[in-house]
This record gives structure tokens, sequence and C-alpha cells, in this order.
């Protein structure tokens, strides 16, 4: 093995879960970041984290509104998925002009995003500074799944998006 940079590294290590965070916007509409770093960061209680650097419209808006839905988008909504992580909530409205649908969540204010195949409702319960990224940490207060969509989508070498299922299936060939 030899010492890389971090795009090659990024390179060799993926793919990534392609996951879209959902909060909302000072005025109370949805917003969505797309997001390749989270983390379980434990079973029991639940508790996932997402890492968004300060400088994402997103950042804000989770500042402001503490919570945020976690959502895993299958492969029927990947032009919407790629949408919202490739443009800016600040001057582009994510849901409107982008496609993706809100549904209510049950315990938090950020929607789900309809068309994910598991979506977790999590109010924020710390920030951790980790350089360039602030990991906000959320108790999961509701989980939410659809059995019958078995893939999700994630970022493999250089952004292109790709389905990979719980049940072994690979789509390397997505449209969007």
């Amino acid at each position: 093995m030899q010492a890389i940079d971090n795009a090659m590294a990024v390179k060799l290590s993926a793919p990534f879960p392609y996951v879209l965070a959902t909060t909302v916007k000072p005025d109370g509409r949805p917003n969505a970041i797309g997001i390749g770093s989270w983390i379980f960061a434990s079973w029991t209680p639940p508790v996932a984290g997402i890492s968004v650097a300060p400088a994402r419209y997103s950042y804000q808006c989770l500042e402001a509104c503490g919570e945020f839905v976690l959502c895993f988008p299958s492969p029927e909504i990947a032009r919407q998925a790629w949408i919202a992580g490739t443009k800016s909530g600040r001057d582009f409205d994510k849901f409107g002009e982008g496609g993706l649908v809100a549904l209510p969540a049950r315990k938090v204010k950020p929607p789900i995003i309809e068309g994910s195949t598991a979506a977790f409702e999590c109010k924020v319960i710390n920030k951790v500074e980790t350089g360039d990224h602030t990991l906000f940490i959320g108790s999961v207060v509701q989980m939410h799944g659809c059995p019958d969509k078995l893939a999700h989508l994630y970022c493999a070498n250089g952004g292109r998006l790709v389905a990979i299922g719980s049940d072994g299936t690979m789509n390397f060939d997505l449209k969007y």
C-alpha cells in the first residue's frame, strides 16, 4: 500500500450510502440536502448523525430547526435525489422545482421524502465540530420503512449514483 490523497481515498473506499436529510427553512418550507456522510452512533437508544459543512444552507436550517429526517432514497427518485444534492436550497426549491414529494413526519417538523426505503425522524441532541464539517447527532424518535423497496442509492466514484439492494441486487446504470 502507498500513501494517497483525500480524493483517491474517497474513490477507493466507495460506494457510500447516499442519503437525503430534510430540515425546515426559517420560513417553514422544507429543505433537503444530499449527504454521503452519516452514521448510526448508537442502536440502544437509536442515535444517528449527519455531517454538514457550515457553509451549506442546510447547516443554517439545522441550527434553527434542531430536527432532521434521514431519508434513504430509492432508485425511483434518483433524479430528484441527485438534484437535491447538487443545488442549494438557498435559491432553489428542492420540493417544488426539484420534484421531491413531502410526507408528514410523526414527531418532527421536517418531512419524510416519498420514495424513500427508510426514514428516521431525529431531534438534534449534540453537535461536534470535526474540521470542515459539523456532525449533528440526533436522537431517533421515529423510524419508517417500505419493505417493498429493497434498494437505495449509493454514491460511487466521483459522485455517480448507483443502487444496491438489501437483497444483493445492484443497478449501476441509473438514469438521472
